[in-house]
């Protein structure tokens, strides 16, 4: 057999073989990201059957990667529908998130992120790049990778890029104390077209027609109050509502919150530290500059900084957005 035919055939067979259910549930912890079959050409990252890409309406902001968001939910099975909440993802459902920087056929995987649904429960993973770009390697204890990129305003940076460590992933996934998926809800799913895309490959069970959509953050067509519901929802709120790991705080970003003070609108913190920045109000309205809020976004100090996790640099363009939404509200105060 030719070096051609012998190459076809392997492609062939790879297509063929799909994914490692069993890798997927199974208890263990593959070593390399190659051993799910997730990709038919990792170095590439050529999805494999049943391997459906997606996208975020607001994306959780991750000093500014790009990522790559691909689910598989195996044979037979399909995710059930909720309006309000995460769908019902059955048992051998993977979530499989890679992030770097670049775009198109320029983007540079520094990691990849799998959420893996098992019979437990649902486990997250952290699988960093080599150096090759042909495979990835497990790295449950985290790791730190020295990048460098542009932002969206041309300027340029230099940081160590934070890989979590396995158990970190549960600052930001638990809810109820248990590890749930964060991003694949209707509300930010819901493009138009991603939904009904979902039923059709049998990912969904349905796709309604009046499902909720949130905002995108950064689109100047939508009302402000609308971006920053969106913007507090996705990078906030998995944590700041009433059954995730900053429920003790008072302060909740779910996009259904109607409380002015539960969402931090006059509301002083339960407990006053350096993280205030001596300032009295969690969101004080019609001045950004004298919000809790804002001032924790904008630092990158360990034990100031929010979110804790995820990020060595400062949202400019998000931290913008919600001092204008601050700033446009009307008070006594003014």
């Amino acid at each position: 057999m030719g070096l051609l035919a012998a190459s076809a055939a392997v492609a062939g067979a790879a297509r063929q073989a799909g994914v490692a259910d069993a890798a997927v549930t199974a208890e263990g912890y593959p070593a390399k990201l190659s051993e799910y079959g997730f990709f038919i050409d990792l170095a590439e990252r050529t999805p494999a059957a049943r391997v459906t890409p997606y996208h975020l309406n607001t994306p959780l902001f991750s000093d500014y990667t790009e990522k790559e968001r691909l689910v598989y939910v195996p044979a037979g099975a399909t995710a059930k529908y909720d309006a309000e909440g995460l769908f019902e993802f059955p048992v051998g459902t993977a979530l499989i998130k890679s992030f770097g920087y670049g775009r198109g056929a320029a983007f540079k995987p520094i990691e990849t992120r799998l959420l893996l649904h098992r019979a437990s429960g649902w486990v997250a993973l952290p699988y960093v790049w080599d150096a090759d770009g042909r495979d990835a390697t497990l790295k449950r204890a985290g790791t730190r990778v020295p990048v460098s990129f542009t932002d969206p305003n041309g300027r340029e940076r230099r940081i160590s890029y934070a890989v979590p460590n396995q158990n970190q992933c549960k600052g930001c996934h638990a809810l109820d104390g248990a590890i749930m998926p964060i991003g694949p809800k209707a509300r930010n799913l819901n493009d138009g077209a991603q939904l009904g895309q979902w039923q059709r490959a049998g990912i969904l069970d349905r796709a309604p027609a009046d499902a909720p959509r949130l905002a995108r953050w950064d689109d100047p067509a939508a009302p402000i109050e609308a971006r920053a519901t969106a913007y507090l929802e996705v990078n906030c709120a998995h944590c700041h509502n009433a059954r995730g790991p900053a429920s003790n705080s008072g302060l909740f970003f779910d996009w259904k919150q109607t409380d002015p003070v539960a969402r931090g609108i006059g509301k002083r913190p339960v407990a006053a530290g350096r993280g205030s920045g001596g300032l009295d109000f969690s969101i004080d309205p019609g001045h950004p500059e004298r919000s809790i809020l804002i001032h924790r976004m904008k630092s990158t100090e360990p034990g100031v900084a929010m979110p804790e996790l995820g990020r060595a640099t400062a949202h400019d363009e998000g931290i913008a957005m919600l001092s204008e939404w601050i700033a446009g509200m009307k008070t006594a105060r003014n």
